[in-house]
């Protein structure tokens, strides 16, 4: 295994991401050409849309479709999955009994969403209570979309302080002018952060394969110019220390 993607919205036709088992195929195959050697598959959960059992119900069905492509197509062509979800933060989610069944696998860790809005007091009681109470790893989804709704730092520096590991898409590594989720100032502030952070996880955070298609090796690629070959080996460990690998 050489290179982990960790965020992904890969599987067919249950979240805003691969519509069908051929756009996942195609996404699976463009992973493989990118030297990607394990695809974590993380669709969307939203407490206040779905409920769990209906939740997991809809991802074991389309898991179960996109490993019979595996099988079909071969190791050689399609990467193995282990497959999670990308949970969208709620209030109370620290206490909530359900959470370990959204884990990565049986890894004990988890993607967790923030809320696009000034982090709180209860925020970080929650976050703190998955690590403490539930005994849950956490891994912060795209660490780099949040940090504009913090005019007050003082939660955000106490969250970074947790015993957690930060995500960052790929793409914002990959300085553009321009598009979704991908300008200067999220450059900018990544490669900051990764000074800061060097044992940050790099996903793709694909859905599709046209403006949100994986990109790891680009991201890949642009940290290395920037940081170096070690800083890669950093976010590698990062990756797999926080999948028990």
């Amino acid at each position: 295994m050489n290179v982990i993607d960790f965020h992904t919205h890969i599987l067919p036709g249950i979240d805003d991401g691969s519509r069908d088992i051929d756009m996942t195929e195609a996404m699976l195959r463009e992973e493989l050409s990118q030297e990607v050697g394990l695809v974590v598959a993380t669709p969307h959960f939203y407490a206040h849309r779905s409920s769990i059992h209906h939740f997991l119900e809809k991802r074991q069905a389309a898991l179960e479709q996109t490993e019979e492509l595996r099988k079909r197509l071969g190791e050689d062509v399609i990467p193995p999955i282990l497959v999670g979800a990308e949970v969208y933060y709620f209030s109370g989610m620290g206490r909530a009994q359900m959470l370990p069944q959204l884990a990565i696998g049986d890894t004990g860790t988890i993607l967790v969403e923030m809320p696009f809005e000034q982090w709180t007091e209860d925020v970080l009681r929650d976050l703190e209570d998955i690590i403490r109470r539930q005994k849950l790893h956490v891994v912060l989804a795209h660490v780099e979309r949040y940090v504009e709704f913090q005019r007050d730092r003082s939660v955000w520096e106490r969250v970074m302080e947790l015993p957690l590991t930060p995500q960052i898409n790929a793409g914002s590594f990959i300085k553009k002018k321009s598009g979704l989720f991908r300008t200067d100032r999220k450059w900018r502030f990544s490669m900051e952060f990764l000074d800061e952070h060097p044992k940050t996880i790099l996903g793709s955070d694909c859905h599709n394969l046209t403006e949100r298609r994986p990109n790891i090796r680009e991201g890949r690629m642009k940290i290395a110019e920037a940081k170096g070959p070690e800083a890669l080996t950093r976010i590698d460990e990062a990756a797999k220390e926080a999948l028990g690998l």
